[in-house]
């Protein structure tokens, strides 16, 4: 009982530092897109590369489909692939909030409950057809395109612009887009 006046201090610097860190939700040398369109954004869009981590493994012909949900305030975001290695479709709904107005590409989404995740436009076409998205930090990077592929000096772009950043570019996965 006598260190129980140490416990609930340490358990809120312990609070205090997740909160802090969680709330990261851009990369430090990138900006979002502003000014930014969502209607234009909304609709599908395929996964031409992204840094691989587990909720995406051995996914391959992944997309996005974002829509309004009914609240009018956040977006629908669901996300679609084909697991390779299952050999069975996979898909996952959440919804995204943008953090401060919705002209700038810079929300978070959430496919789990109260837990959410940076997700930022850095990069966009001005036709909204290719786009360039970056998680909380530099383990978080996706190139998304209209169509199931992109062009070469689009590609460029985004590799440079990501290499800027402090991205290793040379951790992407080319994404496959085999099935419909």
């Amino acid at each position: 009982m006598k260190h129980t006046k140490y416990i609930i201090p340490a358990l809120l610097i312990l609070v205090t530092g997740i909160v802090f860190t969680s709330c990261a939700t851009i990369p430090k040398n990138a900006e979002a897109v502003s000014p930014f369109n969502k209607e234009k954004y909304l609709g599908k869009w395929y996964e031409i590369a992204r840094l691989d981590f587990k909720f995406e493994k051995d996914l391959n012909n992944t997309t996005a489909n974002y829509s309004i949900n009914p609240d009018n305030n956040t977006i629908k975001v669901v996300n679609r692939g084909y697991n390779y290695v299952k050999q069975e479709w996979t898909e996952v709904e959440g919804k995204a909030k943008f953090l401060d107005s919705d002209n700038i590409a810079k929300l978070k989404v959430s496919f789990f409950g109260p837990f959410y995740s940076g997700y930022n436009v850095i990069a966009l076409a001005d036709d909204y057809k290719y786009a360039l998205v970056a998680g909380k930090n530099l383990d978080y990077l996706w190139i998304l395109s209209r169509k199931p592929t992109i062009p070469e000096t689009v590609k460029e772009e985004f590799l440079q612009k990501a290499k800027d950043i402090g991205y290793n570019t040379s951790d992407l996965i080319w994404v496959e887009h085999t099935k419909s």
